[in-house]
C-alpha cells in the first residue's frame, strides 16, 4: 500500500492510501474537508475539487495522493482574514446561484490575485477556465475576483457592503452565500453520519438487453460490504414514476433492460472505494437486443416494445384552432422547413446524491430532489410502508434544471438502510449520472407558417416528434406544452398542430429548463423571420405587427391577459438592436413564452406556515425547492414585507414535517405559487402581532393553503385557460464582424421583480444555457449510449466563450402573482438560440435548421463540445457474463 507524507493546511501528514487514490478522495473521504467539492471525478474538468499545491491551483480529483509533495492548501487553511475577504468580495458582487462550484472558484480567486494583483477582466475570464458554473453568468465571478484584488491593494473595502435585510424589491444576498463560498454550507454528499455505509449501483452494459442472471457472490465476498441487493430484495412496488410508473428502481432477472442507466443491483459498503469495487464484481448475463433507436423504427408496425409498462406512443397531443390548411392556401407567403434538436445533458455540478437511515418503525432521507413529497410517496411505496413512515428533508441542490424531479437515487438509499438498519449514502459518478437521469428532448418538427401580403401572420401548422428515452419521465407533458407554444407569442388565427412522444432505448428525456418551448420557439421564430424577409420588413417590426396583444388567442386558444409587457419588452431591446445594425453588425432576434405553472386543468398548490420560534426567529416552511434559483431568499422578503419583520428573522426549510406537498418545483411557478402562500401565511402573523412583540407568539403557526383551480384542459371550449400566466421576453443576438456571438441582449417581463440581483442571475444564466444550446452542448448517443460523458465534450461553455450579457428588467405587475411578480426561472432561455440562429442567418446568409449550430462561425470558435456521433450501430443478439457498470 503505497504512503503518501505532504503537508496539508500547515500540519505534516503521513499516511496510507490505496493504489491510484485521488487526492480529492484523500482530503474529502479520509480527513473530510469538504469544502472541496466531487462534480466529475476523476475527470478534472469542472473545478469544484480546487486545492493549492505549493501555491499553484491544483485539480484534486487528478492528482494521485501518492505522489503529492509539499504544501497543501484548501479554504479550511486559509486564515480568517482572507476568508472574510473572500466572502465579502463574492457575496458583494452576488456571485454564485447553488453554490456547488464557489470553494473552487473563490480558492482560485485568492491564488490568482496573490500572482496578478491588478487583473484586466479579460485575464481573469481566461483565468477561470478550468471551472464549470452550470447555474449563472461568469460575469459575477470575474466582479467578485476585481473586489478581491482591489482590496489586497488597500484600495477600499472591496466597494459596498452585501445587503443583508430587505424586502420585496431589495438586492438582498441569500442568507448561506458566505457559507457557500467558503465550502461550509453542505450538500448531501458532505452529509455524515456515525457508521455511514456507502452505495454504489450496478447500471445495464446495454440499451435494450434481457437480464438472465445476476451474479452477487463476488461482491459479496469483498471485505467491507456489508450488503447487496437486487429486485427481489424490493418489500414494495419497484416500478415508479412522476406521471407514468414504468421506470423499474431495479431491474430482475429474466425482465428486459431498457436503458443504459437502469439499475440491476445496488451495494453498502464501509467506504466508497469498497462498494465501488464490489459494484465491479457484480456478473450480469444478458441476451443482448437491438435496441430501438428512433421515434419512427418505434412506431414502426412490428416494433419491439420498449417500456414493460406502455406501447410505444407514450403521447399524442392535437392542437387546433380555425382552418390552417385553407389559411395556408390563401397565404401570401410560406415558408415550409423541418428543424431538429439535439439531446441536452442538465450537467448540474451536483450528481445525484442522496442520505438516509432508519428514523422509527421507518425511515429519514436527505434529498436534493425538485419534490420532496413526490420522492416521499415513491419511496413509501418501494418500501411497502405508509407515506408517514418516511421523513424526507431537502438539502438545496447543487443544480438541478429539470433533471431532479424523478426519483433516482432517493430509492435506492432509502431500501440499503431500510435492509441494513444502517445509514446510506448514494453518490453517482458523472458518468452514471449522464447515463441515468432524463435529459432534454430531442425534437424533430415539421414547420408551415403563413402570412399575407402585409406580413400579418395567418396560420401555423406543425408536426412534432420527440425522443422520449426508455422512460416516460414528464415526457407526455413536454410534449403537450411544445404544441402548446408551437405558435410562439403571437396572434394566429387558425393553428394546427400535432406532437407526439415516443420510446426509444435511448436515455430518458423528461424536464429541463424551459419544458419543450425552446424548441418550438428555435422553429418557429426563424420562420418569423424568414417571412419578414419575403415581405420585406425588418424583423423587429414583423414582431411588432405580430405579437400577440390582451384579449388575441395563444397556440391553444388561451386568451392573452396581462400582454403589454411582451410589446414592452420588444420596445427595451430597440436602441441597442437599431445601434448594432447601424453599426453594420449582424444582428438576430426572437421573441418567447413560457407558462407559468403547471396549467392545463391539474389542481394546483401554495402552501406555507410560518412558526414562531422561542428564539425569536421565525421557521419558514414552504412547499416549494430551493435549488439555486434563491426562492428561499424571495419567499422570506415577501414574507419580510408583509409583516414588517427584518428579513433575517425569517428561516426557510423544506421537509415533510407539514403538509405542503405542492408537487415537483418546475413551470416556474415557485415565485408564483409560493409566493402567494407566504403572504397569505404571513398576513395572518402581521394580524396576531398587532403591535406585540414576537415573542408573545412563541409557538404558534400560521399557515396557508391555497388550491389554485383556475386551469382547464386543452379541449375544454374555444379559449381555454390552459395556464395562470406566462413570461415574456425579447432577445437580441448581435455578432461580431467575425460572426462570433459578442454581445445578447435580454428584456423580460418579471411582472415584478422581488430581488432584482436575483432575477437578473437567473435570466443571465438562462442565457448563457441557451447559447450553449444553440452552438455546442449535444449528448451524442450511439447504438442507444452516449458516446461521452466527459464535461468538456457535453459542452457547457466556459468564462472565456460568454459574451457580455445585458438583462432588462420590464416589470409589468401580474395581478395573480406575489406583490406583482411572476416566474422568470424557464423563459430566460426560450428564445435565444433562436436569436442566435437569426443573427448567424443575417451575418452569412445560412439558414440553419438543427441544434446545435457547431458548423456555424459563432460555434466553430468554441472549444468545448468538440464530440460528433458515427453511424448507429448497436450491439446484435448474443449471450454472455459481464461486469456491473463498465
Amino acid at each position: 500500500m503505497p504512503t503518501a507524507a505532504f503537508t496539508l493546511n500547515g500540519v505534516p501528514l503521513r499516511l496510507d492510501v490505496r493504489e491510484g487514490e485521488s487526492l480529492l478522495e484523500t482530503l474529502r473521504e479520509r480527513l473530510g474537508l469538504t469544502s472541496l467539492k466531487d462534480g466529475c471525478h476523476p475527470q478534472g474538468e469542472c473545478g469544484a475539487c480546487l486545492t493549492l499545491l505549493n501555491g499553484h491551483p491544483r485539480i484534486a480529483c487528478t492528482l494521485p495522493t501518492a505522489r503529492v509533495e509539499g504544501d497543501v492548501v484548501t479554504l479550511e487553511g486559509l486564515s480568517d482574514e482572507v476568508r472574510t475577504q473572500l466572502a465579502r468580495a463574492f457575496a458583494g458582487a452576488a456571485a454564485g446561484q447553488c453554490g456547488y462550484c464557489l470553494p473552487g472558484i473563490s480558492l482560485h480567486a485568492h491564488a490568482f490575485v496573490e500572482r496578478h494583483p491588478e487583473p484586466t477582466p479579460a485575464e481573469i475570464a481566461r483565468s477561470l477556465d478550468m471551472h464549470l458554473c452550470r447555474c449563472g453568468g461568469y460575469d459575477r465571478f470575474v466582479d467578485a475576483i476585481a473586489r478581491l484584488a482591489r482590496v489586497r491593494r488597500g484600495e477600499g473595502d472591496g466597494d459596498a457592503a452585501p445587503l443583508r435585510e430587505g424586502g420585496v424589491g431589495a438586492e438582498v444576498v441569500p442568507r448561506d452565500q458566505e457559507a457557500l463560498v467558503l465550502g461550509t454550507r453542505a450538500f448531501v454528499g458532505d452529509l455524515q453520519r456515525p457508521g455511514l455505509l456507502h452505495g454504489a449501483l450496478v447500471l445495464s452494459a446495454h440499451p435494450r438487453a434481457k437480464v438472465l442472471a445476476i451474479d452477487t457472490t463476488a461482491a459479496r465476498a469483498v471485505p467491507g460490504v456489508v450488503r447487496v441487493i437486487t429486485a427481489k430484495d424490493v418489500p414494495g412496488e419497484r416500478f415508479q414514476g412522476l406521471l407514468v410508473a414504468d421506470q423499474p428502481l431495479f431491474v430482475a432477472e429474466g425482465e428486459e433492460a431498457s436503458s443504459v442507466g437502469d439499475v440491476l443491483a445496488a451495494v453498502a459498503a464501509v467506504d466508497l472505494a469498497t462498494a465501488r469495487e464490489a459494484a465491479r464484481r457484480v456478473v450480469v448475463t444478458y441476451e443482448v437486443r437491438a435496441p430501438v433507436l428512433t421515434p419512427e423504427e418505434a412506431l414502426a408496425p412490428g416494433a419491439p416494445q420498449v417500456s414493460t409498462r406502455h406501447d410505444n406512443l407514450l403521447s399524442r397531443t392535437l392542437v387546433s384552432r380555425g382552418d390552417a390548411g385553407a389559411a395556408l392556401a390563401s397565404s401570401a407567403h410560406v415558408v415550409r422547413r423541418t428543424f431538429s434538436t439535439q439531446r441536452i445533458e442538465h450537467l448540474f455540478l451536483e450528481t445525484e446524491a442522496a442520505l438516509a437511515e432508519p428514523a422509527g418503525d421507518g425511515v429519514a432521507v436527505f434529498s436534493h430532489g425538485q419534490g420532496i413529497f413526490d420522492d416521499r410517496r415513491q419511496i413509501a411505496s418501494l418500501l411497502g410502508l405508509e407515506e408517514e413512515q418516511v421523513h424526507v428533508t431537502l438539502v438545496p441542490a447543487g443544480g438541478a434544471f429539470g433533471g431532479k424531479e424523478d426519483l433516482s437515487v432517493q430509492g435506492h438509499a432509502a431500501l440499503l438502510a431500510w435492509l441494513t438498519k444502517r445509514p446510506v449514502r448514494v453518490c453517482l459518478t458523472r458518468d452514471e449520472s449522464v447515463r441515468l437521469h432524463p435529459k432534454r428532448h430531442p425534437l424533430t418538427m415539421d414547420y408551415e407558417v403563413g402570412c399575407d401580403a402585409e406580413g400579418r401572420l395567418l396560420a401555423v401548422r406543425a408536426h412534432i416528434v420527440g425522443d422520449s428515452g426508455a422512460h416516460a419521465s414528464v415526457g407526455a407533458k413536454v410534449l403537450e406544452r411544445a404544441a402548446g407554444h408551437a405558435a410562439g407569442p403571437y396572434h394566429v388565427p387558425s393553428v394546427e398542430v400535432l406532437a407526439l412522444a415516443v420510446y426509444t432505448n435511448h436515455p430518458p428525456s423528461g424536464a429541463m429548463r424551459g419544458f419543450g418551448v425552446p424548441q418550438v420557439t428555435f422553429a418557429m421564430e426563424a420562420c418569423v423571420d424568414e417571412l419578414a424577409a419575403r415581405v420585406g420588413l425588418d424583423p423587429w417590426q414583423m414582431r411588432v405587427n405580430n405579437v400577440v396583444r390582451s384579449g388575441q388567442p395563444l397556440t391553444t386558444g388561451q386568451l392573452a391577459e396581462n400582454a403589454e409587457g411582451l410589446l414592452a419588452t420588444l420596445h427595451a431591446v430597440k436602441p441597442a438592436y437599431d445601434a448594432a445594425r447601424a453599426a453594420g453588425r449582424a444582428v438576430g432576434i426572437a421573441c418567447g413564452l413560457k407558462n407559468c405553472g403547471l396549467g392545463n386543468g391539474a389542481i394546483e398548490w401554495g402552501k406555507a406556515r410560518l412558526v414562531v420560534v422561542p428564539d425569536g426567529t421565525v421557521s419558514l416552511f414552504v412547499g416549494y425547492t430551493e435549488m439555486g434559483q434563491g426562492l428561499f431568499t424571495v419567499l422570506a422578503q415577501i414574507a419580510s414585507e408583509t409583516t414588517g419583520l427584518p428579513l433575517s428573522l425569517f428561516r426557510p426549510h423544506l421537509d415533510t414535517t407539514y403538509a405542503l406537498a405542492c408537487g415537483q418545483t418546475t413551470g416556474s411557478r415557485g415565485t408564483l405559487h409560493g409566493g402567494r402562500a407566504v403572504r397569505a401565511a404571513a398576513e395572518k402573523l402581521r394580524s396576531a402581532l398587532d403591535g406585540a412583540p414576537l415573542s408573545a407568539l412563541a409557538g404558534r403557526s400560521f399557515g396557508a393553503e391555497l388550491e389554485l383551480a383556475e386551469t382547464e384542459a386543452l379541449g375544454t371550449g374555444p379559449h381555454p385557460k390552459l395556464h395562470t400566466t406566462y413570461g415574456f421576453a425579447t432577445q437580441v443576438c448581435v455578432l461580431d464582424r467575425e460572426g462570433r456571438v459578442e454581445r445578447m441582449i435580454a428584456a423580460h417581463d418579471v411582472g415584478r421583480a422581488i430581488n432584482p440581483s436575483l432575477v437578473r442571475a437567473q435570466i443571465t444564466g438562462s442565457v448563457v444555457m441557451g447559447l450553449g444550446y444553440a452552438l455546442s452542448e449535444e449528448l451524442v448517443c450511439e447504438g442507444g449510449r452516449p458516446v461521452s460523458s466527459y464535461v468538456r465534450d457535453l459542452g457547457a461553455l466556459r468564462a472565456r466563450d460568454v459574451p457580455r450579457v445585458e438583462v432588462l428588467l420590464v416589470e409589468n405587475a401580474e395581478p395573480q402573482g406575489p406583490f406583482g411578480a411572476r416566474g422568470v426561472g424557464e423563459v430566460g432561455l426560450v428564445p435565444t438560440a433562436a436569436a442566435v440562429a437569426n443573427a448567424l442567418a443575417a451575418f452569412d446568409g445560412i439558414r440553419r435548421t438543427r441544434l446545435p449550430m457547431k458548423d456555424s462561425p459563432a460555434g466553430r470558435v468554441l472549444h468545448v463540445g468538440q464530440v460528433h456521433a458515427h453511424a448507429d450501430h448497436g450491439q446484435r443478439g448474443g449471450r454472455r457474463p459481464e461486469g456491473g457498470t463498465p
